[in-house]
């Protein structure tokens, strides 16, 4: 797959994401994904990490800073944008909801192979996080 190709893959994934577009995953992420950042694995493992960052965050907005392609891969550097409503994921744990909004960046890198996501990492800002949450 050549850069763009691999980009667009990205790009498309953002943007149906945003749209709120249940089916993005199913159509852009494999089922096998292989996740180096933490937690579950897999297609499901991704759809549940984005729901719970929902369910604690939500509604999220994303906002997209960078967006660099080479080959097969592509790395992404957004802010989640959001309200800490609940403390369910296992960052939060313990922290009481505070209500307060919260910016959250992150620099994902993708790799993709027969234009589906195949691995994933990540690097995350968390405890700029959990300083905006704890106040």
């Amino acid at each position: 797959m050549d850069e763009r190709g691999a980009r667009a893959i990205v790009e498309e994934m953002l943007r149906r994401q945003q749209a709120g577009d249940d089916t993005f995953l199913d159509e852009l992420v494999a089922v096998d994904m292989v996740n180096h950042a933490a937690g579950p694995q897999g297609r499901s493992g991704l759809a549940w990490i984005l729901r719970t960052i929902d369910h604690d965050l939500g509604p999220v907005t994303l906002g997209q800073h960078h967006l660099i392609g080479n080959g097969d891969t592509v790395a992404q550097h957004l802010t989640l944008h959001g309200t800490h409503r609940e403390s369910t994921m296992p960052l939060l744990a313990d922290v009481p909801p505070s209500g307060r909004p919260t910016s959250w960046t992150f620099i994902h890198i993708w790799r993709v192979a027969d234009e589906i996501i195949v691995e994933h990492w990540a690097c995350r800002d968390d405890m700029g996080l959990l300083e905006q949450v704890r106040g």
